[in-house]
């Protein structure tokens, strides 16, 4: 079984498959599209934490470059229906540290941003994640920004503007990415944020 490698990135796609050779063997290796752009440059020394999945039918390594990547990662792939490339979907939307303030806060529209996950597979998730993550001790400020950086005041507003926007076609990492920058001020409602939201995003475009 194969926990980590340690070597010479060889090569990297767009879709997030690496190729690390160790010892003068390349092992190939799906990450998440993001996480593998952060091992540096193809030629440079690399160290991944791996996810060995065996199947009947199949072999294949997932790569993280953290341990606690790796271990959010199997306690998805034990809830029911998580595979592979769904768990790394989530990851990919939430880090484990947001992800634990996702489970601590029960919100339901923050997983939602993961494409695929609706709202009644995202609300059995919470139940399945939070008997196999340790959510008990969370910092607060993973918690807010799991909700985007929003306050409890925040979230019922955020989750009508997250709602909008992906009603107008917006991605989930363009929402994510958005509802970080974009606050609820007092007394604003969701078309106030959801104004301030588009005109974010028409200028990051």
């Amino acid at each position: 079984m194969i926990g980590s490698l340690r070597g010479t990135l060889l090569d990297r796609s767009t879709a997030g498959e690496v190729l690390v050779e160790v010892g003068g063997v390349g092992y190939r290796a799906t990450m998440g599209p993001a996480a593998a752009l952060t091992l540096g440059d193809v030629g440079s020394e690399v160290f991944v934490w791996v996810h060995h999945h065996i199947r009947e039918d199949a072999q294949a390594l997932y790569a993280f470059s953290g341990r606690d990547e790796r271990t959010c990662f199997e306690a998805l792939l034990g809830a029911h229906g998580v595979g592979p490339s769904l768990a790394l979907a989530i990851l990919s939307v939430h880090r484990p540290d947001a992800l634990r303030g996702v489970l601590a806060s029960d919100d339901v529209d923050a997983l939602c941003l993961v494409p695929g996950v609706g709202k009644k597979t995202a609300a059995r998730l919470l139940v399945e994640l939070k008997s196999r993550l340790d959510a008990g001790e969370i910092d607060p400020a993973a918690i807010a920004a799991a909700a985007g950086g929003s306050t409890s005041t925040e979230r019922p507003v955020l989750a009508d503007v997250r709602d909008a926007l992906a009603g107008l076609g917006y991605g989930p990492d363009e929402v994510a990415a958005v509802l970080r920058e974009v606050r609820a001020e007092p007394g604003d409602d969701a078309g106030d944020v959801l104004k301030r939201a588009l005109q974010h995003l028409a200028v990051a475009r």
